[in-house]
């Protein structure tokens, strides 16, 4: 039996309208999901306020109302706390709820624009090939040791990742490598969870369609090192110009990694070919699969994170060895006719700029660099041209296409998009609506050798067009295309 004052723990209270020494069943958010002796939370949300759900809730049957205004009907019968913050008290509420789990087992969250997927899913590969049952929150999927879940957002509601941690605990996993994004933690859903180790990859041109300004969204990332506890560490890329803002007010163990500076870890790439890397990382000659500077980054996070967590540095060496790329970072294929085809979700200037510079590093210059590109539509639209400006600046040939348009037209945001294309690379530049046949042209126009990227989707196997979701899988299609091409 679970009673309701007991997971009010540490929830900031301001009000109480009737006793919270009462049993109940579960907590939501969600009035849908609402059914006898449960709790609602009342969530503002940028679409929906939940205190506008609070009569739905109790008409089916809830018996204690979490809100941060009283509504104006008070039903008698029924529990009302009245909090500051609804969304930090369903946070506390949640980790109270399901027996605290993150305190069981080795939780390491990672933030930043580029590389947070990269970083929580070969650190999951790490401690695996290291006998150790391991679970992943990422945007990619969820991972319960071996049992796999699909992943709707890249931080969970507090209520789900509590949810999966306690079913991690009951398996016996040992550490738990979680993506933490700006909008999970403006919206509070980390609070309440207890982190061993935080992780900055990098900060980009990103999410100002929700963040006001660049310093919001940077400031938002630094809370998170803020709230570490001391038995914590936080380690910091410091090659990144705010790499170091971030580790300023932490009261965790201050760490850094950089290819270019000082650090606690450090990297030199010694080659970079499509084969791999070879690093030097902090005296040790390793050989890794993955491929460019940015991957350089993510491995010597990996690198430094596992180290911190009590791994052996040399068997941390033989285990990046063994890495392979996450699907849809960096994945290629070479076709019978000699093309290569890299599909990658850089879908941020600095990520998409990241990727054609590896590419340039790795070619001969003797044969055609065609990207295909689009933006994700009701998101940033400042990036826009930026994207377009740069994929046109570092290819020989880029069409521009939609990616996943949502409730936009995909041609207003492939017109944005245009914005940014000089002059002098128009001719260079072509625009298709339709994402596949942008595909199917990259590969008609591609010849022996020529390397064609497909930037933006990555791993999605989805294409969303006014609210719905069509299945589209980059790396699928362009393997399809290839084939009957070359029939």
């Amino acid at each position: 039996m679970i009673i309701l004052k007991d997971i009010l723990y540490k929830v900031s209270i301001e009000a109480v309208k009737g006793s919270t020494d009462i049993a109940i069943e579960k907590i939501d958010f969600d009035s849908r999901k609402i059914s006898d002796s449960d709790v609602f939370v009342a969530i503002r949300g940028s679409i929906s306020d939940g205190h506008d759900f609070i009569e739905k809730a109790i008409n089916q049957g809830a018996i204690a109302i979490v809100c941060d205004t009283f509504p104006e009907i008070i039903v008698s019968g029924i529990t009302y706390v009245q909090v500051k913050d609804t969304n930090k008290a369903m946070a506390y509420m949640a980790a109270n709820y399901f027996g605290n789990p993150s305190q069981n087992l080795k939780l390491v969250g990672i933030t930043g624009t580029n590389g947070k997927t990269t970083i929580a899913s070969l650190l999951y590969q790490l401690f695996k090939k290291a006998g150790f049952k391991v679970g992943l929150l990422s945007t990619v999927k969820i991972l319960v040791d071996d049992k796999e879940y699909k992943a709707t957002h890249t931080t969970p509601d507090s209520i789900t990742i509590n949810q999966y941690l306690k079913e991690m605990t009951d398996e016996g996993v040992e550490y738990c490598f979680m993506e933490v994004s700006s909008h999970g933690i403006h919206q509070k859903r980390t609070e309440g969870l207890h982190f061993v180790g935080g992780v900055f990859t990098n900060l980009s041109h990103d999410h100002l369609d929700y963040h006001p300004t660049f310093a919001e969204y940077r400031d938002v990332k630094k809370s998170f090192f803020d709230h570490l506890p001391k038995s914590a560490f936080a380690l910091s890329n410091i090659d990144d110009k705010n790499g170091q803002i971030m580790l300023q007010n932490t009261n965790a163990r201050k760490l850094t990694y950089a290819l270019k500076s000082y650090a606690n870890y450090k990297a030199q790439i010694l080659e970079n070919q499509l084969s791999g890397l070879l690093l030097k990382i902090n005296e040790n000659e390793v050989w890794v699969r993955l491929i460019g500077t940015f991957n350089a980054y993510n491995l010597l996070a990996i690198y430094g994170t596992a180290v911190e967590l009590g791994l052996d540095h040399f068997e941390v060496l033989r285990l990046l060895s063994e890495l392979e790329s996450v699907s849809g970072r960096f994945q290629f294929i070479i076709s019978d006719e000699k093309i290569t085809v890299i599909v990658d979700y850089a879908h941020t200037p600095d990520a998409l700029e990241n990727v054609l510079k590896t590419i340039t590093d790795i070619r001969t210059k003797n044969e055609q660099l065609i990207t295909v590109v689009g933006c994700g539509g009701d998101r940033d639209k400042t990036k826009r041209p930026i994207m377009a400006n740069i994929a046109t600046t570092w290819s020989d040939k880029v069409i521009i296409t939609s990616d996943n348009p949502r409730t936009e037209n995909p041609d207003d945001i492939i017109a944005e998009m245009e914005k940014g294309v000089a002059p002098q690379n128009y001719k260079k530049t072509v625009s298709i609506s339709d994402r596949k046949q942008a595909i199917k042209t990259a590969c008609q126009l591609a010849n022996p050798n020529d390397i064609i990227l497909i930037a933006g989707k990555g791993h999605e196997t989805y294409q969303e067009i006014q609210g719905i979701r069509y299945d589209f899988d980059d790396m699928k299609i362009v393997k399809e295309l290839l084939i009957q091409l070359n029939k």
